[in-house]
């Protein structure tokens, strides 16, 4: 008779042994090419950032580039067989606390307009948490957050399964705020600051982009972390015109942008509104008063 080699509990009951987990790969997900260009993209971020306050043509630049290699880890996820749940949160995560951090920053630039900013911000953020969320819930552990049903939502099935569509958008999307950062810099209309004006005069010559009306001393200091870092940007300011028109021609697509996230946010809420009618009424909880 063979020795019976489980182990018994402190109350007497016997204990299985160990199962190795077999039911994965040795594979290092975290070294998948999409992956590996996913931590590209918050590096460039991270750069752009850095020079946010102060070097606009620098940070448009990096931004720009951390923007369309969203584009490019989904190529490469798709050629190379490399799908995983890990890269498509880590696309998302990315690309929601980099539009965040642009807004944050077009919030101080502009406070006349941060809770404007602001509501993008908490717009983004609750849409796509809540999406995913109810993707997780009442779609399972298997189930893409892309993977949208016409019947639930035609706007959101044509957003998530056209790629040009969904490209389109947010390129343009995030070129509208990136155009909106440079008029900081270059626009007296956006930029008071920017005025002439005529010597001691309070009132400004022309809506001409010109130096600053009263220079302080703390702008020779070029340190991107002091206070008068974006004046003295703005002090050698840049043609408007092109940033004026990049805004023109995004604002339409940024304006849709903001309306699928608002879709979003709605059905994803009657989605799991849904569920909970479910559960309420397997649970006998629709009979109670």
């Amino acid at each position: 008779m063979a020795a019976d080699r489980r182990v018994k509990q402190s109350n007497g009951a016997p204990k299985e042994p160990a199962r190795q987990a077999d039911d994965q790969t040795d594979e290092n997900i975290f070294l998948f090419v999409p992956n590996l260009i996913g931590y590209l993209r918050i590096v460039l971020a991270l750069c752009s950032l850095y020079f946010m306050p102060l070097h606009p043509r620098r940070c448009s630049f990096l931004y720009s580039i951390s923007c369309l290699l969203d584009a490019l880890d989904g190529l490469a996820a798709r050629k190379f067989n490399q799908s995983t749940r890990f890269g498509a949160v880590l696309d998302m995560v990315t690309d929601r606390c980099t539009t965040a951090c642009l807004l944050v920053f077009l919030s101080t630039a502009k406070p006349a307009y941060s809770m404007i900013f602001q509501g993008l911000i908490s717009l983004d953020f609750a849409s796509h948490y809540m999406h995913m969320y109810a993707t997780l819930v009442m779609g399972g552990q298997g189930e893409s957050h892309k993977n949208v049903s016409a019947s639930r939502s035609r706007i959101m099935h044509l957003y998530y399964t056209n790629k040009w569509v969904l490209f389109v958008a947010c390129a343009l999307n995030e070129l509208f705020f990136i155009a909106l950062y440079l008029l900081c810099f270059s626009s007296p209309i956006i930029t008071p600051a920017l005025l002439p004006t005529n010597g001691n005069a309070t009132e400004p010559l022309s809506l001409l982009p010109g130096s600053p009306a009263s220079p302080k001393p703390s702008m020779f200091f070029s340190s991107p972390f002091s206070a008068a870092a974006m004046e003295m940007a703005r002090a050698n300011k840049m043609d408007s015109s092109v940033p004026w028109a990049l805004v023109i021609i995004s604002a339409p697509v940024m304006i849709f942008k903001q309306y699928v996230n608002g879709v979003q946010l709605w059905e994803a809420s009657k989605w799991l509104a849904e569920g909970d009618r479910k559960q309420r009424k397997q649970a006998g909880l629709d009979k109670r008063r």
